[in-house]
């Protein structure tokens, strides 16, 4: 007979529309189950990337363990965190409905079954796919033809410091040896990043921005801030600007992939998170001692970034990432990981998609190039109601979706696009 059925939100989806395993309590990896916690935090990262399914107590559909989530295609359900004590054992998660079967009758749990797959779209531009291990690079690549869209991957340095076992805190205050290992370590990990791109493909570093409440997770030694409200605290350009570890790391990071690459290290580049205006652009540049044939990116992704976006360009801004996240939080005042404010915490909304369209037509204006973050059930509103990008950026599972070949007709020869 089955058992109890709880109802919760589908923050992220997946390829199947039921999913079936074993619940993990533990916080350790175990491959293929369904991770239960209160809260996704970076401390769960070896947990998450390796569970089939996650269910949490809280949090919104863009949190960062969240968004790393969807570029795996890992689906990740939200229920009452009251409720997360009912789950041991088997489960089986109807992510139509967003429900969750407990114990079920093992002859009468579905089979997995396609799910409706994301909405597809003709004009990305130079799309850039967001990733976060190399195997993301592979996986976009093999979409046969349209692979050719991708211009770009773009990687943030926490996502990559947590698959590779590094703690950036605890490295860059362990005196100049830790400093220059971080950087040693960095490079070899984009140096492997680089070899699975296609010919004219780059890799786009988002450089350090831990957050204090994700930093004290993954830190052991060093001392961290504890902020009220690490959102708005000490992260992003203002952190980079009081670091001069973090500079040298960054150094040895560029001559190691020099060293290791040659050329092709050009196909790095970097980019500076969350940024609010030019003078921050000019300061972090001259602060990390950054050569003059080092291309440097922004991200947009504050209200003032926004409003500042031809200055920046004018300081020298190689290209523009919108951060559509981060922005609806910021102009709505409605936390993304807030499950409580998810209903004010809109995507589309006209204030937002107004600071976006004012992104773009200043990048265009001034000539360099914009790329705008979009969720997949957003990209067909995104695509009717903005001026065109040069590019819109994805998560991997979702990119795939508008990016995979049709299946070819019955008829016919064969199709030999590869998969």
């Amino acid at each position: 007979m089955d058992g109890r059925r709880i109802q919760g939100y589908l923050l992220t989806g997946g390829s199947q529309a039921t999913l079936r395993g074993t619940c993990n309590r533990t916080g350790y990896p175990q491959e293929g189950s369904i991770l239960i916690a209160p809260n996704l935090e970076a401390g769960l990262y070896d947990a998450i990337v390796t569970a089939g399914a996650v269910v949490c107590g809280g949090g919104g559909q863009t949190g960062h363990m969240q968004s790393l989530c969807r570029g795996r295609g890992i689906p990740v359900l939200r229920v009452d965190e009251a409720d997360l004590a009912a789950l041991v054992g088997e489960v089986t998660l109807d992510l139509e409905d967003g429900s969750i079967l407990v114990h079920p009758d093992p002859a009468a749990g579905p089979d997995p079954a396609p799910g409706t797959g994301s909405p597809t779209a003709e004009h990305l531009g130079a799309a850039c796919a967001v990733i976060a291990d190399f195997q993301d690079i592979r996986t976009v690549n093999s979409c046969g033809p349209n692979a050719k869209r991708v211009e770009s991957f773009f990687i943030r340095e926490e996502f990559l410091c947590l698959a590779a076992g590094l703690s950036p805190f605890d490295a860059l205050d362990g005196g100049p040896a830790e400093v220059a290992r971080y950087g040693q370590a960095v490079a070899e990990r984009l140096g492997a990043f680089v070899e699975e791109l296609l010919p004219d493909q780059r890799l786009v570093l988002r450089l350090l921005d831990l957050r204090s409440d994700h930093a004290a997770s993954v830190t052991e030694q060093s001392a961290v801030a504890v902020e009220p409200n690490p959102e708005l605290g000490l992260h992003g350009a203002r952190w980079l600007l009081g670091s001069t570890p973090y500079r040298d790391a960054l150094h040895t990071v560029l001559d190691t992939l020099r060293a290791r690459l040659g050329d092709r290290a050009a196909r790095v580049h970097l980019s500076v998170p969350f940024l609010n205006d030019a003078d921050e652009y000019a300061q972090l540049r001259a602060h990390l001692e950054l050569p003059a044939d080092v291309p440097l990116s922004a991200f947009i992704e504050t209200p003032a970034a926004v409003h500042a976006t031809a200055q920046i360009c004018a300081a020298g801004a190689s290209e523009l990432f919108v951060g559509v996240k981060d922005l609806v939080q910021f102009y709505l005042a409605a936390d993304r990981g807030n499950h409580l404010v998810a209903d004010s915490y809109q995507t589309r909304h006209p204030a937002v998609l107004d600071g976006v369209r004012r992104v773009v037509e200043a990048g265009q204006a001034a000539g360099t190039p914009v790329r705008v973050f979009s969720l997949g059930v957003d990209l067909t509103h995104y695509l009717d109601r903005l001026p065109t990008p040069d590019g819109y950026m994805m998560c991997t599972a979702e990119l795939v979706e508008v990016l995979r070949p049709e299946e070819p007709a019955p008829s016919g020869p064969p199709c030999c696009a590869g998969h």
